[in-house]
This record gives C-alpha cells, sequence and structure tokens, in this order.
C-alpha cells in the first residue's frame, strides 16, 4: 500500500494538495510520534493498508490521534468479511485499494 499512497501523494500534488507518506511498517508498537507530528501538521489522516479494519493500522492510529491531536480521518482497508483469493490487482480493484481511492478519500474531508 506504500507504493498506493506514494502515487495517491502525486496525484494530490497536481492538485496543489501536498501530502505526507508515513511507512507505518509495524502497528505494535505503532510509531505514536510519527502519528502525533502528523496530526499536528497535517488538517487530516488517512491510513491505507492490505488488512482488516477492524484492530487494524487504522484503529491504531485513531487511538493515539483521539489521545493525543484529534483531526479529521478516514481508513482505506478491507471490510469486515472474509478474504477472497484471486489476482491481487483485480482484489484491490474490488475493495478500494488503490491510489484513488486514497485521493477520494483525502479529497472527502472538508476544510
Amino acid at each position: 500500500m506504500v507504493w498506493e499512497a506514494i502515487e495517491a501523494a502525486r496525484m494530490l500534488l497536481e492538485k496543489g494538495i501536498r501530502a505526507r507518506v508515513i511507512n507505518m511498517h509495524t502497528i505494535k508498537p505503532v510509531d505514536e510520534s510519527a502519528i502525533i507530528a502528523a496530526a499536528r501538521e497535517t488538517r487530516g489522516i488517512v491510513t491505507a493498508e492490505e488488512h482488516q479494519l477492524n484492530g487494524g493500522l487504522g484503529s491504531a492510529v485513531a487511538e493515539v490521534v483521539v489521545r493525543n491531536h484529534p483531526v479529521p480521518m478516514r481508513m482505506i482497508g478491507m471490510p469486515d468479511r472474509f478474504g477472497e483469493s484471486g489476482d491481487p490487482a483485480e482484489l484491490m480493484d474490488k475493495y478500494g485499494l488503490r491510489a484513488g481511492n486514497i485521493v477520494e478519500a483525502v479529497l472527502s474531508f472538508e476544510f
């Protein structure tokens, strides 16, 4: 998902929106200082993961954000359902795990 996030940042820059991409390579321990800095320095956070939304990266980031510096958030990830086998690209399209979906999430913020 990091590549999709980098592509989304490039697409957003073309629209005049500067986005930061943070590679959160672990959920536990979560990098609280990076999350808090991002919350303080940006106007919203979008998490993107190839994982179930429940109990995933978005949940971990939301816990840190709500305790330290609340900002609007959106989460891109798998809905609460059983996974499927198939072509990875097709599954990413099916579940909205693409750069365009990240861009849409960012543009949904009302600033």
